[in-house]
């Protein structure tokens, strides 16, 4: 059995660095673990334009230890009042990587929605075909009539399928995906042009972490974690050594009281243990010879970018996961908080 890793540097294709002080707080733990992040545009208000990218971009920039190497990769939101004009805008930038769409309320601060993907957005989608912008997709429905298990499913089969049909070249990143037929769609799709992230706690938990011993705020997300079938299809899928799947974290900070409170907010913190959770994942699946394509190789080849040079050690070195860490605002709780992980990551 392995005792130590050395694998290429990983990227982080889903993350959440918020703003003001929750970003200065949180964006060391995923600077010291990833060479890159896509970073997600739904701020307050969300980050719509090439300009607006730029802004958030050198904030973050700011908030990084002296010597760190981390680079986020910019996203812009999608709205119906997006232009043509601004894909193009975004891919001069050399700093825009995705656009993301959000169906309205699927998320947090995820309100300016878009009504009419196939009419206000078409052009914009055709102008992200000739640009090579790829789209980044929160796959679930919000329509209160479907059963929030059940989302997932009907956007592939009323809007993705859709979609791809209409744009086949198209390049597409359902983010985040929690389902067998998630799983089953990708890789239904083109090589090349559809591909999922996939987060720590989708592959580790299923929905019974959100009730057992009471209800456990600190694993309530959004896609919400589902039935253990569903887990174990995705667990095959990413150890399969599939080129389709890769490293997504969406590590998504609250402060402690927001997610213990009469409406908590969803989202689960996962960025310091990020690297050991996907670890244990491939270790318990007897694959960690597919664990380097995942994390470091899958992500960068699909955005038609160079993979990392830099390393990183994966030591099995058991270590205790903080019970929350504290700042000047308040506390925030990470996933699998007071508990032992077997392996711990470190820069080569």
């Amino acid at each position: 059995m392995a005792e130590e890793l050395i694998i290429t540097l990983p990227d982080d294709w889903h993350l959440h660095l918020r703003d003001g002080d929750l970003l200065q707080a949180v964006a060391p733990h995923s600077s010291s673990h990833f060479g890159r992040a896509i970073v997600m545009p739904n701020l307050k208000p969300p980050i719509t334009t090439t300009a607006a990218a730029v802004a958030y971009r050198d904030s973050i920039m700011k908030t990084l230890p002296a010597g760190s190497n981390f680079s986020p990769l910019m996203t812009l939101y999608l709205t119906d009042k997006t232009s043509p004009e601004e894909i193009k805008l975004a891919r001069r930038s050399g700093i825009v990587y995705g656009v993301k769409l959000y169906p309205a309320g699927a998320t947090t601060n995820s309100q300016d929605e878009v009504t009419d993907l196939f009419g206000e957005c078409l052009a914009v989608l055709e102008e992200m075909v000739e640009q090579n912008m790829p789209l980044l997709v929160h796959g679930e429905v919000t329509d209160p009539k479907i059963d929030i298990f059940d989302r997932e499913k009907v956007f592939i089969e009323t809007i993705l399928q859709p979609l791809i049909k209409r744009l086949p070249k198209l390049k597409v990143v359902m983010e985040h995906i929690t389902t067998k037929d998630a799983a089953d769609f990708v890789e239904s799709c083109s090589e090349g042009f559809v591909a999922a992230t996939v987060t720590p706690q989708h592959l580790l938990l299923n929905r019974n972490a959100i009730f057992q011993g009471g209800l456990q705020p600190h694993n309530y997300c959004l896609p919400v974690l589902k039935r253990e079938t569903h887990r174990q299809a995705i667990v095959s899928a990413v150890t399969s050594g599939s080129k389709r799947f890769f490293l997504g974290t969406d590590s998504a900070p609250h402060e402690k009281q927001c997610k213990e409170s009469s409406c908590g907010c969803a989202g689960i913190y996962n960025a310091p243990v990020a690297l050991s959770a996907y670890t244990k994942v491939f270790e318990e699946a007897g694959a960690l010879d597919k664990l380097e394509a995942f994390t470091s190789f899958n992500g960068p080849d699909f955005y038609g970018l160079p993979r990392n040079t830099s390393r990183v050690k994966l030591a099995k070195t058991p270590w205790k996961v903080p019970e929350s860490f504290s700042f000047s605002f308040g506390e925030i709780v990470p996933m699998f908080a007071g508990e032992t992980l077997d392996w711990q990551p470190s820069l080569v």
